[in-house]
């Protein structure tokens, strides 16, 4: 007699070349024996550091015609299409997989990796990260030097560390003026900018905030100089027409030379502006139609090959420029992996940034990725107040993309205030343990906890997700406190700084009595979310 389990294999893949996070994930959960809980269950949680085409394979097959079944993982470098062959003495390193096992539910599986990331798999990992204002949604492509000179203003009004200038600053045959021209040439645009980066980096330091810029160094339009100069470095196939995404197409990183121009890139930048603080990385479409004219007869190797290329660029940079902060970006979350986070302090989680949609997102994320990394910013997508965005932007690693200038008097003011509470509590959101107390799938409000090391601070978020004037909701019962010692409850992130909605902001009580009876968070249709902090007194 053989127990009747399920046989069969789970293949989950990425094909794409780059970004391998666009479509799947090379991140997993699995519970052994029965379904677990955020408490409660044994899980095995894994993922795959690489940022090129992965295969995770799940198998599950009899041992040796036993009663019992086992389940076999293979994880790494996607097989299809990449057959390597290595000269004598040469060497291979596959991908780093990083897995751990927790008996006691879910978010200890997170939390694990979250220490070990911090500690060890994330530049720079504990450093804390600055807050930006990025330009994008306000001037897009169009944009001169008046027009960003107000924007550092606004960045200083704020009260965030750096402005983020973001694309369409390069490029004069072929100007940058919208995304079809000028990617890969990585000249100042003298029409926009006559005085140059450096005259933009001089003036935010004289306003008092730090300047950051945006490149995209592995691709290129077919209209610019670089496309003309060097069309054997670009990855195509010679038989076939040019596959266009976003108006571009990607350069062979598998090539020494290409390597040594994306390094170029951003070397420019930073050896003439040695006070730019803050690069970000993009990667705006994948390998399609793909052909390295370096590789000539050993096409099979491509694929590998341009991964291993672009993480020797990364090399190079960081053994330049080993302080920068860099956000690894690609064309809306393709890149949510710890083979690139060696190199970088976090990355975009996606374009989409409906905060509504936004807790799911960066909840998913929670999974496997410490909040420090997730770039969070508040824009003017999604209709919900700018308290709302704030909230849950102020879960990650928080930032702007919004017109300061449309913000009223009061939401200016309360996103001064937010600002100041996020540089006070991003220690303990960023670096502390993360409980998931109340997730969003197919309920009606969300709940999660950070609390730091000494478990002498918390911090709370809620989120009525569909309010409904009158709404009532349980209690939420904390998570990580000491339950011997006393905590002062507070309400921030108020639009009226002196009316608190929380009944009980302002109350002490034991860290026992908050995790077994909780805090009502009076979420209702007038107050959709909620950041609460919780001292040790």
């Amino acid at each position: 007699m053989r127990w009747s389990y399920p046989r069969g294999s789970k293949i989950i893949d990425s094909k794409l070349g780059v970004r391998a996070t666009n479509s799947d994930n090379l991140s997993f959960m699995l519970a052994l024996n029965k379904p677990a809980d955020e408490e409660t269950g044994e899980v095995v949680a894994g993922t795959l550091a690489w940022t090129g085409n992965f295969r995770l394979l799940f198998e599950n097959i009899l041992n040796n015609n036993e009663m019992d079944n086992r389940l076999q993982l293979i994880a790494g470098i996607n097989p299809f299409a990449s057959d390597y062959t290595l000269k004598g003495g040469m060497s291979f390193t596959t991908p780093s997989f990083i897995m751990t096992y927790s008996n006691t539910g879910k978010g200890q599986a997170s939390r694990n990796l979250h220490h070990w990331a911090l500690n060890y798999g994330v530049y720079h990992g504990k450093v804390t990260r600055q807050t930006l204002l990025n330009n994008w949604e306000t001037t897009f492509f169009d944009f001169n030097e008046p027009k960003l000179t107000a924007l550092l203003d606004d960045t200083k009004k704020l009260g965030v560390d750096v402005f983020l200038l973001d694309d369409g600053w390069f490029a004069n045959k072929y100007p940058r003026n919208n995304d079809k021209a000028g990617l890969g040439d990585w000249e100042v645009n003298k029409s926009k900018l006559p005085n140059g980066i450096g005259y933009l980096v001089k003036e935010a330091n004289q306003k008092g905030v730090k300047f950051g810029i945006w490149v995209e160094p592995e691709m290129v339009n077919p209209k610019s100089e670089l496309y003309e100069k060097h069309p054997e470095w670009i990855l195509k196939l010679p038989n076939r027409p040019e596959n266009l995404q976003r108006n571009q197409l990607v350069l062979d990183l598998a090539n020494p030379l290409v390597q040594d121009h994306a390094f170029n890139v951003v070397d420019n930048i930073l050896s003439k502006n040695p006070e730019v603080a803050y690069i970000k990385w993009d990667c705006n479409r994948t390998l399609t139609n793909a052909y390295s004219p370096y590789l000539k007869n050993n096409q099979s190797q491509l694929y590998v090959d341009y991964g291993l290329g672009l993480y020797k660029v990364l090399q190079k940079v960081r053994a330049k420029y080993p302080d920068i902060e860099m956000m690894w970006c690609s064309g809306g979350g393709g890149r949510a992996e710890y083979g690139g986070l060696k190199y970088f302090q976090e990355f975009w989680p996606s374009d989409n940034t409906d905060p509504l949609d936004r807790i799911f997102i960066q909840w998913g994320y929670s999974y496997f990725f410490p909040s420090a990394v997730q770039c969070c910013h508040i824009t003017s997508m999604g209709k919900q107040s700018i308290k709302f965005r704030t909230d849950v932007a102020m879960m990650g690693k928080m930032g702007y993309d919004i017109q300061i200038n449309h913000l009223t008097p009061e939401e200016l003011k309360f996103s001064q205030q937010a600002v100041l509470n996020y540089k006070r509590l991003q220690p303990t959101i960023n670096l502390g343990d993360l409980y998931r107390l109340q997730d969003p799938y197919g309920k009606e409000k969300a709940a999660l906890e950070y609390v730091n090391e000494d478990q002498s601070h918390a911090v709370l978020f809620t989120f009525a997700l569909y309010p409904v004037h009158g709404d009532v909701f349980p209690p939420i019962r904390l998570k990580g406190l000491d339950p011997t010692k006393k905590y002062l409850v507070k309400e921030i992130n108020l639009m009226d700084y002196n009316r608190p909605q929380s009944r009980q902001s302002g109350m002490t009580f034991s860290g026992d009595y908050l995790m077994k009876i909780g805090l009502n968070p009076f979420l209702n249709k007038s107050l959709t979310s909620s950041v609460i902090e919780i001292s040790m007194i």
